[in-house]
């Protein structure tokens, strides 16, 4: 057999993550291969270190730190391949945080709630188009990403295992303003885990576009408010310091 579980497909499998076709070709691989039988052995033998680590409840940061750099130096030592070093660094964060194996996967899903987005990744971007020819369209707002988009985004941002019902990824400028179907005009927003979501986001959106059509904004103004600092229009704009 030339090849392998990853470690991460083991550990998946440890915590019961899999859906029940992978689960099942995970099993059906280690009644073949000892290799990876003994991995999973030793991933759940770490495991259960941790959990027995956090029921003493150390009562000082340094003894896990000192613990957790001894052991990722024996693994580096003695495995040098990729796959064993996300395992020492997953497991450098388990301990670090005090978190068991399934409460650590769902931290990576829903690590961060992005309310403005990093300018290095989503500047925005613009597509050429005048007031008038916008204004005298239908009006489009946001255009449905496509899954695979919206996964490279997540990536971007590192929660690349984040759940899509809980975001919006977003267009930092919108369609309906001008902004362009490219990833460096969308972001991971979230709907609810900040009051400055998606929702209250739409609500600039269309008052934006309202007052450009209206003759009332600059267009090319409106589009830079909303991608330098979304929240601060949306402050200046509606004249509160709360969405309403």
């Amino acid at each position: 057999m030339t090849m392998h579980l990853s470690d991460q497909e083991l550990v998946q499998s440890v915590d019961g993550e899999l859906s029940a076709g992978a689960e099942a070709k995970v099993a059906a691989h280690l009644l073949e291969c000892w290799t990876c039988r003994a991995r999973k052995q030793e991933i759940e033998s770490t495991i259960g270190k941790l959990v027995r680590a956090r029921r003493e409840e150390l009562p000082s940061a340094e003894g896990p730190r000192a613990m957790l750099k001894a052991q990722l130096s024996a693994m580096r030592a003695t495995r040098h391949s990729w796959e064993n070093w996300w395992l020492a660094a997953g497991v450098c964060a388990l301990l670090a945080m005090g978190l068991g194996i399934g409460q650590w996967w769902k931290e990576t899903s829903t690590a961060i709630v992005v309310a403005v987005p990093d300018p290095k990744l989503t500047p925005g971007a613009t597509v050429l188009v005048s007031s008038g020819e916008l204004c005298s369209a239908s009006g489009e707002k946001n255009k449905a990403v496509p899954m695979a988009l919206q996964r490279r985004v997540f990536e971007a941002y590192g929660i690349r295992h984040a759940d899509p019902r809980f975001y919006e990824v977003d267009y930092l400028i919108t369609p309906a303003l001008g902004g362009a179907d490219d990833i460096h005009n969308l972001w991971p927003q979230s709907y609810s885990d900040t009051v400055w979501n998606a929702r209250v986001k739409d609500e600039l959106e269309d008052h934006l576009r309202a007052l450009v059509c209206e003759g009332k904004l600059d267009l090319a103004t409106a589009q830079k408010e909303i991608a330098e600092n979304w929240i601060e229009a949306y402050k200046k704009y509606f004249h509160t310091e709360r969405p309403r």
